[in-house]
């Protein structure tokens, strides 16, 4: 197995970019997948050519039967289907940094004038999936969901069952016998076997993790939006009503607790008679 120290590198760099169920995703990518294909792999299928057997002696016979047996190696379409379902979270990851440099580019030209407060980035410097990067964010997620499902079928499409028998008749004429063909047998075939599950369930769980992130990512973004609501409204019932100190005596008979608020018609029409109530009055 080549080295995959580069994409881990640029991989963690996401954490720091994503959301809770985003770092358990990169969590199952690291551990269950580069990890143990890096170091299981090789073991389980380093002999797939040299231990495989056919009983015939027709030249070319037993690689035929091989390449119809495996056309692509299982290893190297892991490979493959790993390095396509990092790349979309490559690609936010580079526009997120280019959103927060062209940020504080526009933050650290302000000389003398009023600075904005960060609208991507808080005090700590963390970054808020928002706007154009809630969008972005969306995308990847549902590019990383439409490549697990495709690799997976195409697992199906390309090799066939999950469960690889330890022995098959093969029938490639030419250049096998033509009416005989030949018996092949294939070395570890339950191991294999047990490593193709284990992938195929580890890729079952990486669509279920992006599933419960763009839930959890819409279920925050309808909660920012109904704070933002609400506050809206306490203001503007502030502007139509001033505050009466008579509530905060109607407050403390209740052990302190703030009072339901009122739809802002009612509010407006109370203001409305206290107002003429004064008049009268004068």
């Amino acid at each position: 197995m080549g080295d995959w120290s580069y994409l881990s590198s640029l991989l963690d760099k996401v954490q720091s970019h994503s959301t809770v169920v985003g770092k358990i995703w990169m969590s199952v990518l690291f551990l269950f997948r580069i990890f143990v294909l890096g170091a299981a792999a090789d073991k389980v299928w380093g002999d797939e050519v040299s231990e495989f057997n056919c009983d015939t002696q027709e030249p070319g016979c037993t690689h035929a039967c091989y390449n119809w047996m495996f056309p692509m190696s299982y290893v190297h379409y892991w490979v493959l289907q790993i390095t396509f379902v990092s790349t979309p979270t490559l690609i936010y990851l580079g526009h997120a940094v280019h959103i927060i440099h062209k940020e504080k580019r526009m933050m650290d030209s302000t000389d003398g004038a009023v600075v904005k407060k960060p609208r991507y980035t808080d005090d700590r410097g963390k970054v808020k999936i928002k706007g154009i990067l809630f969008c972005t964010y969306m995308t990847q997620l549902l590019f990383k969901i439409f490549l697990e499902v495709g690799f997976c079928v195409g697992q199906f499409y390309i090799f066939g069952p999950i469960f690889i028998e330890p022995y098959f008749h093969c029938t490639m004429s030419p250049p096998c016998a033509r009416f005989s063909g030949a018996q092949c047998y294939i070395s570890r075939p339950t191991e294999k076997t047990i490593f193709i599950i284990f992938m195929l369930v580890v890729s079952g769980v990486s669509v279920l993790l992006n599933i419960l992130e763009m839930i959890y990512l819409l279920c925050n973004r309808q909660r920012d939006a109904r704070k933002q609501l609400l506050a809206q409204h306490h203001a503007f019932t502030s502007q139509q009503c001033p505050s009466n100190p008579a509530w905060t005596t109607m407050s403390s008979q209740y052990g302190g607790f703030p009072l339901s608020p009122v739809p802002a018609q009612s509010l407006t029409g109370a203001c409305t008679e206290d107002s003429i109530s004064k008049d009268k009055d004068n």
